[in-house]
């Protein structure tokens, strides 16, 4: 992950390995009693598995994804062609070497490379595909969604985000913030579920924006390879630009610079490196508060009161993850069963792998991780007697 995705090598041990064998230790604790069989009533109902599954996963965390979607489908007794994304092929192809030194037989587990729109677009329109779980962009998802909806095949989609952070009064404001930082700039802002959306409330917006400044600073890029660096490049140029393109965009729409900006950081000439940024005057109609970035960006909003933060929150086609902060845990809880999307964290609350990981509304169909995680591979088949 550190030579082909630009993880700092202390993020590629620690998150993009780590995760993907607790995810993997998870599905063996989850068969251990998973009832494949129940009876209802007159009827014997049975889990069996899918089919064929096209796994189709992005680069930002890239054994993870292949985790998330080759072991559970493997284990609900699917068989799996696996398409990597075309920026980091180089980990599927050592996790494919793996699977066949494990025994499987020929057949059950394939990998096929190539570009999204050639190898990617022929699965999600293969007859023999049974169903398509596909990680990315939502316009992409979109257009998976349409080619396996003309095949009348199942799909899972897991797609972009917003997220938004709200922080609301009587919360400890600099733990919020600090942890928003932490969560934005990890793996170079290059995560779906990142919180690029600070909410603040109007009286606390300019020390939170303090906050964020001094915070960001201890951000700085550099080389992947030092365990003392905690932000390395974006994963390629086009990549680097995309971001920079929507640094300009909030600036030119009337948001302040806290820090960062488009230019490249002075220091590091070389390589697809992107200053981390800091937006502060941020309006919820802003390009940088509506679209996913996938860069080391974080914009602050300031509300009025509880439900302007919640209309802010709402307030894009997203919702796939998000945060809430309070000064008691009933009313982060409260706030955050009006908030649209599949996964908020309480107060700071640990990532659990345990859990259904998905999304509301443009930010996908369907659940990965977990028990969860399992069913989206299988199909229910009702004996009666």
């Amino acid at each position: 992950m550190r030579t082909e995705q630009g993880s700092p090598i202390t993020f590629a041990t620690t998150v993009q390995a780590a995760l993907p064998l607790a995810v993997a230790s998870s599905y063996l604790d989850i068969l251990a009693d998973y009832p494949f069989e129940e009876r209802v009533g007159n009827s014997t109902v049975f889990a069996e598995p899918a089919g064929v599954v096209a796994a189709i996963t992005p680069w930002n965390y890239p054994l993870h994804q292949i985790v998330a979607k080759v072991v559970p489908a493997l284990a609900a007794g699917c068989t799996v062609v696996l398409k990597p994304a075309e920026d980091t092929p180089l980990v599927a192809r050592l996790f494919a070497r793996l699977v066949d030194g494990s025994g499987f037989p020929a057949g059950v587990f394939n990998l096929v490379t190539g570009t999204g729109a050639v190898a990617g677009a022929a699965l999600a329109e293969h007859p023999g595909v049974d169903l398509v779980s596909f990680t990315g962009s939502t316009a992409v998802g979109r257009s998976i969604a349409q080619s396996a909806g003309r095949g009348i095949k199942r799909v899972a989609l897991e797609l972009g985000g917003k997220s938004a952070n709200v922080v609301l009064p009587g919360a400890d404001l600099a733990r919020a913030v600090n942890v928003n930082i932490a969560n934005v700039f990890a793996n170079s802002g290059q995560t779906c579920t990142a919180w690029t959306r600070l909410l603040v409330h109007q009286d606390q917006y300019e020390e939170a924006v303090e906050l964020a400044a001094k915070a960001a600073a201890k951000y700085r890029p550099g080389d992947p390879a030092s365990p003392q660096t905690r932000m390395g490049p974006v994963v390629s140029a086009r990549q680097r630009e995309r971001v920079r393109g929507y640094i300009e965009a909030g600036l030119a729409q009337g948001a302040r610079l806290v820090t960062g900006g488009a230019q490249a950081p002075a220091d590091l000439p070389v390589g697809y490196y992107v200053e981390p940024t800091v937006l502060a005057d941020v309006t919820p109609q802003m390009t940088v508060a509506q679209e996913e970035i996938f860069g080391p960006v974080l914009s602050i909003l300031a509300y009025r009161d509880e439900e302007h933060a919640l209309e802010i929150a709402n307030g894009t086609e997203y919702g796939l993850a998000g945060g809430v902060w309070a000064g008691d845990e009933a009313t982060a809880v409260a706030f955050a069963r009006r908030v649209d999307a599949g996964q908020l964290h309480i107060n700071g609350g640990q990532f659990n792998p345990l859990a259904p990981f998905g999304g509301y509304k443009a930010s996908g169909v369907g659940r990965e991780l977990g028990r969860h995680g399992l069913e989206e591979f299988l199909q229910s088949k009702s004996l009666q007697f």
